[in-house]
């Protein structure tokens, strides 16, 4: 029999070539596509810092790794992922070749630094001089030390042939600095051409004025970008605050260890050899060769030009269905819950939902737990607020939430500066729930309002990332949510959920418990089915219980937006087992689980993936939608996504990635959500 199970890493690569099927698609608008390839190296970015340096650990600790990498050793994997990127990199490459003919159709034009037009030169030269040139940070390379590569960075290895006798070399690094936008719009010409020159380009153009202390005759320039290890590496001193030791093991990433190098292959060999001694790259690091421009996660942030045609329409976030922003959400949650759906729906529920806790009087405490938040955060300035409005205010911050770190540990400053009483959670569990409650007298009595989620309480992904959002005061689910945070403030006590599904407490005897249902009622003719939408599943127990139940009759649909290692559709395993991914404009974020259980199905959302790490090594909440209106919601969303023949691909088939027919009426499940929303706002 084929293996029962797919590499995660190979199928998190099949992923992000989902992410270049939306580059590579005719139909997406320009711009967009620029900015999918910008997803998509992103992706890569953050690959390489996490996955790939855990490989090379295990490869480098002497152990084979077979059993963690599903019967292949840590080795082959390191060969096969260098293999696999190397082509998703040439075939990105090609795309950006196609995406740049496409602009110029549009009369959009990118220029480099041989091709700059007289009446453009004082417009740059200024641009350089005021901007960049106070930005830039240039290292001249001295044989002897080793130099400071700076983590994450794009340079421009730069090699000077000295007007002397002996021609001597001098070799420099540029870095291009972070804070300046990789694409310089030029003004508009007479000729009615939008002309666009890339940082790099912008540089090269002036070494005339960076390297005005040497007379050369001659110059050679090419991009390089390093990637290092990105696992944070916490001192054990238990001297140093929780806070100090997340700083020190970030800022350790500047220097820690390279994983990949990505060079022009235009380089010369002497100049890629240098680079690579100085880096100390080794047989086990990833060498992919490039064309001449790197960093192209910076297309994320393309400029849109004023040119509405060449991007996604836009979609006006919508209000809750009976909910207006202008009453008093407070008081409105307690008749009854509502449900969020960002970002077809607006997330200024959950800051409106937290103002009100800060001004209202008879709220005297307010928990929460924060994971990812955006830079300029309206979910701390309500947090403040409320703590100097009096109340007890209770936040869990993750210090160890990925590439997030420095952003949360000023947030946890800023809090605490406040008088908020911080829970920076336990050793070895992050603290991946997105859950608040808050404590309000009423009658003489206290009763519980809060929300549980499936998405971070960020407002800038919240207009891209596709999440539910439970409002209620249930004070049964509520009570439970407040055990959560009783764990966290004093872990050693294990506490029972009757509602909740909670890690690292109870998921595997609560998801096996749902599953073992349905294969009873299936056994017994009863109606049965699974319907999950989730963005992982890696777990080899969880994806041997689906198996078990496909082989027993049990019905059960996914959808799978990342990693998926369970195979689908083989006899006597998998049959009855279905998996589609979709990528489209939006994220594909919440996770869901659908139980049919005899006819009166169980719905619940989550913030918990079908991972190891989500169900025993970190703190997640799945909660029960108990509301038939909500539960119906839930449902017709799935159902919307499940017919999607647009967007909707094939997962773990024989050809990987194949577009879902498109028979019948025509379905892109986002823009039919969307409508669904807005047919049903009153």
């Amino acid at each position: 029999m084929r293996n029962k199970f797919i590499n995660r890493e190979i199928s998190w690569l099949d992923f992000n070539a989902r992410v270049l099927q939306e580059a590579e698609d005719s139909n997406t608008p320009l711009i967009e596509r620029l900015r999918f390839l910008g997803i998509f190296s992103n992706n890569l970015d953050e690959f390489f810092k996490v996955r790939y340096a855990t490989i090379k650990r295990v490869s480098l600790s002497g152990k084979s790794g077979k059993k963690i990498f599903g019967g292949i050793s840590a080795d082959e994997l390191l060969k096969l992922i260098t293999k696999k990127v190397i082509n998703l990199q040439n075939l990105s490459s090609k795309i950006l070749d196609s995406v740049y003919k496409e602009m110029e159709k549009q009369n959009i034009f990118f220029i480099n630094e041989k091709q700059v037009l007289d009446h453009q030169k004082e417009f740059l030269r200024n641009y350089f001089v005021e901007k960049v040139n106070p930005a830039l940070v240039t290292l001249i390379l001295s044989k002897n030390q080793k130099e400071d590569f700076t983590h994450g960075k794009g340079f421009l290895i730069v090699k000077l042939t000295l007007d002397n006798k002996d021609n001597e070399k001098i070799n420099a690094l540029i870095e291009i600095p972070k804070g300046i936008s990789r694409f310089i719009v030029l003004p508009k010409s007479g000729d009615g051409n939008q002309y666009i020159i890339m940082l790099d380009d912008l540089i090269r153009y002036h070494f005339n004025i960076i390297f005005n202390f040497f007379n050369y005759n001659k110059i050679e320039a090419h991009m390089v970008k390093v990637t290092r290890d990105a696992e944070l590496d916490l001192d054990e001193d238990v001297s140093k605050s929780y806070i100090d030791k997340i700083t020190e093991s970030v800022k350790e990433r500047l220097v820690s260890d390279p994983v990949r190098l990505v060079y022009d292959k235009e380089i010369s060999k002497s100049m890629l050899e240098l680079i690579i001694n100085k880096l100390g790259i080794d047989s086990k690091d990833s060498l992919i060769p490039g064309g001449r421009y790197h960093n192209r996660a910076d297309y994320m942030d393309f400029p849109d030009l004023g040119m509405s045609d060449l991007i996604y329409p836009e979609f006006p976030p919508l209000q809750i269905k009976n909910l207006s922003l202008e009453t008093r959400l407070l008081v409105e949650i307690t008749k009854r819950d509502f449900l969020l759906h960002t970002p077809y729906q607006t997330f200024s529920y959950v800051i409106k939902f937290l103002r009100e806790a800060a001004l209202d009087p008879n709220v005297t405490t307010i928990k929460i737990t924060i994971y990812r938040l955006s830079k300029e955060s309206n979910v701390i300035s309500a947090l403040i607020n409320a703590a100097k409005n009096g109340k007890k205010v209770i936040v869990q911050i993750e210090l160890q939430a990925r590439f997030d770190e420095e952003n949360n540990i000023i947030f946890a400053e800023l809090l605490e500066s406040a008088g908020v009483q911080l829970i920076f959670g336990i050793q070895g569990l992050k603290v991946h729930s997105k859950i608040c409650i808050i404590e309000r007298k009423e009658d003489n009595s206290v009763n519980r309002i809060g929300f549980i989620s499936t998405g971070n309480l960020n407002e800038s992904t919240a207009k891209i990332y596709t999440d539910f959002t439970l409002f209620t005061a249930d004070q049964k689910i509520l009570k439970e949510v407040n055990k959560v945070f009783n764990f966290l403030e004093v872990t050693y006590k294990i506490k029972k959920y009757k509602h909740l599904i909670v890690s690292p407490h109870n998921s595997f005897s609560a998801l096996f418990r749902l599953i073992d249902n349905e294969i009873e009622n299936c056994k017994l003719g009863k109606p049965s089915g699974i319907d999950l939408k989730l963005n992982n599943i890696s777990n080899y127990r969880i994806i041997e219980k689906l198996y078990q139940a496909s082989q027993a009759g049990v019905k059960i649909r996914m959808i799978v937006r990342g990693i998926c290692c369970l195979v689908p559709g083989v006899d006597g395993l998998s049959e009855n087992i279905e998996v589609v991914s979709i990528l489209d404009r939006f994220l594909e974020h919440p996770r869901v689980y659908v139980f049919e259980n005899s006819g009166e199905k169980k719905v619940f959302i989550s913030s918990a993936d079908f991972m190891t790490r989500n169900l025993e090594n970190r703190v997640e909440v799945s909660c029960p939608v108990y509301d038939r209106s909500l539960q119906n919601e839930i449902i017709d969303v799935f159902e919307i996504s499940w017919n999607d023949n647009i967007k909707s691909r094939l997962i773990n088939r024989a050809n990987q990635n194949k577009m879902k027919k498109r028979n019948g009426v025509l379905n892109r499940s986002q823009w039919e959500t969307y409508e669904y929303y807005k047919n049903n706002q009153t």
